[in-house]
């Protein structure tokens, strides 16, 4: 027995060399409080009703408060608080009334000037399980035993924190140069090499050839199927190698800063076709055309000029354009991020935030940011069907938009199950391969000519080919 006991000690302090050494390699005890949580203690506070939600990180004798809603709190002690409750129930802890709870029996407590009578606290993991915080939700009064997707929700924003916390460590193992990011395998490179093909003298070549093209993939509402909008996406269209996909040259383009007049020629194409669709029928018009913006772009002086300058040569209403633009757009120079933002919103155009839950702090002033529409990533959306946890994932993002006040599209939807789900949970648009491809202009003009721009039901039938 003895001995057993001596092992189970010994397992223990591996254990826990093991999660600080995960913990350390985050660099987030080192970090000031992570505005990029702010958006999930929100979420929580308004979905549970809570009075205080903490985001906390344990290392061996204090709890790191990293984002607080309601009672603002920076650091707890470790000892008998809530996340050593957490680690040694290795899963959720919920208790709903202290006072009736016999582990607290005699105790009071509180949290600063909140004395707490309910709590609820889901673990944030590491990749390879171990535990390394916790999202907890306070209550001044007791509460109703929690039901099973009232767990799951909890645990979903907790797996948020967790995956914004993996690509945290990713980014600062990279800037350490401790990692190299991978060449992804193409079709035009099929094994990932890197390769000296194009240079930047080859993207000149295309646009001054008029090499380039757009294609349009529909956004649709899901409960209608009806056209709704397009993305538009570049293509090059080389006369050797075929057509090319943006994978494989918009990395050399924003290297060499050729991005910039691509980008200007991609959104002039754009407003042209907005411009023709609007001809098309008087009626009804052209859908939202959503272009996407690079860094680049995105950080060059006078963009909002530019933009408007383009709306008032082809005469296109600024309702009729979007401009998505990812989070690694905006992190690198907040104040102009926010006043860039501002100029777009005056002119009255479309902001979307595209790859939503992809980037290094996706949600870092989401809710300040003046985002109409927020893209749920196609990687989420692809994994929703896999178990509760990933659908759980899904649901919270689109809980986040709606308290935000921001509309939901849905990338990447590929099956009837996916489009089943994601309209059941309450998101509102969405496109894929499943409604269409991405498309020349012209089979979009044929789309467009469909009764209502309603498509056919994938539900009842085989989506034809465009």
């Amino acid at each position: 027995m003895a001995q057993l006991e001596l092992v189970t000690r010994k397992n223990d302090r591996q254990h826990e060399t093991a999660r600080l050494a995960a913990l350390t390699a985050t660099g987030i005890l080192d970090s000031e409080p992570e505005a990029s949580f702010d958006a999930i203690t929100r979420l929580s506070a308004e979905y549970f009703r809570a009075d205080t939600v903490l985001i906390g990180f344990g290392d061996e004798s204090r709890v790191w408060i990293k984002s607080s809603w309601g009672e603002q709190v920076r650091e707890l002690p470790r000892l008998n608080s809530v996340f050593e409750m957490v680690l040694r129930e290795d899963g959720p802890v919920v208790v709903p009334d202290v006072a009736l709870d016999s582990r607290f029996k005699g105790q009071r407590r509180h949290l600063r000037r909140l004395e707490i009578r309910s709590f609820a606290s889901a673990p944030i993991r590491s990749s390879d399980g171990l535990i390394l915080g916790a999202l907890t939700i306070f209550s001044c009064q007791p509460r109703r035993r929690m039901a099973v997707d009232e767990l799951r929700m909890l645990e979903s924003l907790a797996e948020m924190v967790a995956s914004h916390l993996e690509l945290r460590k990713l980014r600062r193992n990279i800037s350490a140069g401790r990692l190299r990011p991978a060449v992804a395998a193409t079709a035009a490179n099929p094994k990932g090499t890197v390769t000296t093909w194009p240079r930047p003298h080859d993207l000149r070549q295309a646009l001054e050839q008029h090499q380039f093209v757009l294609y349009y993939q529909p956004e649709i509402e899901l409960t209608t199927r009806k056209i709704i909008g397009v993305e538009a996406l570049i293509r090059w269209a080389h006369p050797e190698r075929g057509m090319i996909s943006p994978m494989d040259f918009i990395p050399v383009a924003e290297e060499s800063g050729m991005i910039l007049p691509i980008g200007d020629w991609g959104l002039a194409e754009a407003c042209a076709q907005i411009q023709s669709w609007n001809l098309l029928d008087h009626g009804m018009g052209s859908p939202r055309v959503c272009v996407n913006l690079s860094a680049r772009q995105f950080s060059r002086e006078g963009l909002a000029d530019h933009v408007e300058a383009l709306l008032h040569h082809t005469g296109v209403s600024s309702r009729q354009l979007g401009l998505e633009m990812t989070e690694s757009s905006l992190i690198s120079d907040m104040s102009t991020a926010f006043e860039v933002l501002g100029s777009l919103r005056r002119l009255g155009v479309s902001l979307l935030m595209d790859d939503f839950g992809t980037g290094y702090s996706s949600l870092n002033y989401l809710h300040s940011f003046p985002f109409d529409v927020l893209k749920i990533d196609r990687s989420f959306v692809g994994r929703m069907t896999g178990g509760d946890q990933a659908l759980q994932i899904v649901r919270t993002i689109v809980e986040l938009a709606r308290v935000l006040g921001m509309d939901v599209v849905a990338e990447g939807i590929e099956t009837v199950e996916q489009y089943r789900l994601l309209r059941d949970l309450g998101c509102r648009y969405g496109q894929g391969y499943l409604f269409a491809r991405p498309l020349p202009a012209e089979a979009v003009t044929h789309l467009l000519r469909l009764p209502g721009r309603l498509l056919p039901d994938p539900e009842l039938n085989k989506m034809p080919e465009y």
